[in-house]
């Protein structure tokens, strides 16, 4: 069986430690059936334009852009250069910020699992040194990590040889 590919590939930082780390996702929608909207007629897969709302035209993709809605119905346009101005950036770190309890965690908050792994040899001891300490303590680390440039937190966890991060709402 071939081996997932790396979802994600950083350090993992608590306080002045700092190890090489890979995540891995833990759960998947690849074995999911999925349908495709087609025409009956001919059995070609149809394909969804942008519409103005109001006029019913198809909208070229050079006349698209992103807005934020003011009011009911009123947009101010967006620029792409200010959207790239607010966007994180990805150091490929996760900081650890502080450890809880894990029954402080409602569970509702849980988003999606991925298992995090030392990338290589020269961060495993840091990395058990961390993982050991939250076992004993039965402590759940909250990390910020940036994703696809959206900042995310996220509940790291002892999962058997490795750790188990999972994004919260």
């Amino acid at each position: 069986m071939a081996l997932p590919r790396a979802y994600w590939k950083g350090y993992l930082k608590l306080s002045l430690v700092t190890c090489p780390v890979v995540l891995y996702p833990a759960s998947s929608k690849s074995q999911k059936t999925r349908f495709h909207q087609i025409n009956r007629k001919t059995g070609n897969r149809l394909r969804q334009q942008m519409v103005d709302e109001e006029t019913g035209r198809a909208v070229d993709t050079d006349n698209k852009g992103r807005g934020y809605e003011l009011s009911k119905g009123k947009y101010v346009e967006i620029e792409p250069d200010e959207i790239d101005a607010i966007e994180f950036e990805n150091t490929h770190t996760i900081d650890i910020d502080k450890f809880v309890p894990e029954k402080d965690i409602d569970k509702r908050y849980y988003e999606r699992p991925y298992y995090i792994v030392p990338n290589g040899k020269s961060g495993e001891e840091a990395f058990t040194v961390i993982r050991d300490a939250m076992k004993d303590k039965g402590r759940v680390a909250l990390a910020g990590i940036v994703f696809a440039n959206r900042q995310h937190i996220l509940a790291i966890e002892p999962w058997g040889k490795g750790l188990l991060g999972t994004t919260l709402r």
